[in-house]
């Protein structure tokens, strides 16, 4: 009898297949790739390690908690929001409360959970491309339909298009990325008002990305300033990029009305952000001007590099961010592996043609001039050709 039920079951596991969603069977998950090279400029990262006072403040902030780890972390992170809200606060004529803030493993999980909260069935979302790849995995995530109005030839929303697909679309969710991912462009402030006009003339939440606002030049305005105009609009935001604290994964997001967090919070899973990682946040922050510091000479070598490569005849966007996209390469495929054979990693974006590379440190900064050189045919860059605040 036992022998004939292991036969049974063996029949069983030969024929087992898994019973995953038909929509994801094939798909290849959210990734760059991670390669032990000298010059690791394809994820935008901050280049910079933490500082020493940094690193010193943060291990006390954890071992402050370590002996409690025994217990739940506090799950609305109570401290942390309020000291986000502070810092954001700043940068607004509104008032920003704690209850407006609303904290996450990263700003990815913050979109995640507003499609969540605000996506799903029978809902859709509408964004502008290029833009950040991982929105329409959100939509798929949660069964929200997505719908993608196209740049103009400078990578700009075309205004026009913009409020034409949001009164024919009326979708929930209407996300604006600025600055933008992959381009660097952002969006001027009288075409953001007339989206959130048109948002919120049809009932949608209006989602400013603003993962990269720290390196957005002087003069270039930020949604938040707009928090007491726009019930309807929420503003997302990252600790990876400025606050050099990409593997800790904070991200944080600002809602004009503290309606939406309670609706973030009815989403999330239960104690998801930890204590740890709320310990190292803290410490950042009370960090922030040293930190803030690094991102002032990122936007300058960013400037140096935007100019060095116009010199070099390549087309360029100008960017706001911590990256420039360009192009004028004879094959990017060719031109990216030439560059990877000389220990530099850069991205290729949507769309084709086009390279992205983040901005490093000044040596790492040197190494990709060079090697783009050799990579298209140019000479290599000598000593002497380099600029003197990148040495």
């Amino acid at each position: 009898m036992m022998k004939e039920t292991h036969g049974a079951q063996t029949a069983d596991v030969a024929r087992f297949t898994l019973p995953i969603r038909p929509d994801l069977v094939g798909v290849h998950s959210y990734g760059a790739p991670q390669l032990d090279v000298a010059a690791r400029l394809n994820v935008n990262e901050n280049p910079f390690p933490l500082p020493d006072d940094v690193v010193e403040a943060v291990t006390e902030s954890v071992r402050s908690v370590v002996s409690g780890l025994n217990r739940y972390p506090d799950r609305d992170a109570t401290e942390l929001r309020a000291a986000l809200a502070v810092y954001a606060g700043a940068e607004t004529p509104a008032r920003v409360s704690a209850e407006q803030v609303w904290v996450a493993n990263g700003s990815n999980e913050v979109m995640h959970h507003l499609f969540l909260a605000f996506g799903g069935p029978g809902q859709s979302a509408l964004s502008f491309s290029p833009t950040y790849s991982m929105y329409p995995e959100y939509a798929r995530d949660t069964f929200t339909r997505f719908a993608f109005v196209p740049r103009d030839d400078e990578f700009q929303i075309d205004v026009a298009l913009a409020l034409a697909a949001i009164s024919e679309e009326r979708p929930s969710i209407v996300i604006v990325t600025s600055p933008n991912n992959p381009t660097g462009t952002v969006l001027p402030g009288h075409h953001l008002r007339e989206i959130a006009d048109a948002a919120l003339a049809h009932g949608a939440m209006l989602v400013v990305d603003e993962a990269y606002a720290e390196f957005r030049r002087d003069g270039t305005p930020s949604a938040l300033e707009l928090l007491d105009q726009y019930p309807n609009l929420v503003v997302t935001r990252t600790m990876s990029k400025a606050f050099g604290l990409a593997g800790a994964r904070v991200g944080y997001a600002i809602a004009a009305d503290s309606a939406v967090i309670d609706a973030l919070c009815v989403v999330r899973l239960p104690y998801h952000l930890s204590a740890v990682t709320q310990a190292v946040a803290l410490a950042a922050l009370g960090h922030a001007r040293t930190l803030l510091a690094q991102v002032a000479m990122l936007r300058d070598e960013r400037d140096r590099l935007f100019d060095w490569l116009v010199d070099e005849g390549f087309t360029t966007l100008p960017s706001d961010a911590n990256f420039i996209m360009f192009s004028g390469v004879d094959d990017r495929d060719r031109v990216w592996r030439a560059l990877l054979d000389q220990g530099v990693l850069i991205r290729q974006p949507e769309p084709a043609g086009w390279l992205r590379v983040s901005i490093g440190t000044p040596r790492e900064n040197d190494m990709f001039r060079s090697a783009l050189r050799i990579a298209t045919g140019r000479s290599p860059v000598a000593h002497d050709q380099l600029t003197e605040g990148s040495r």
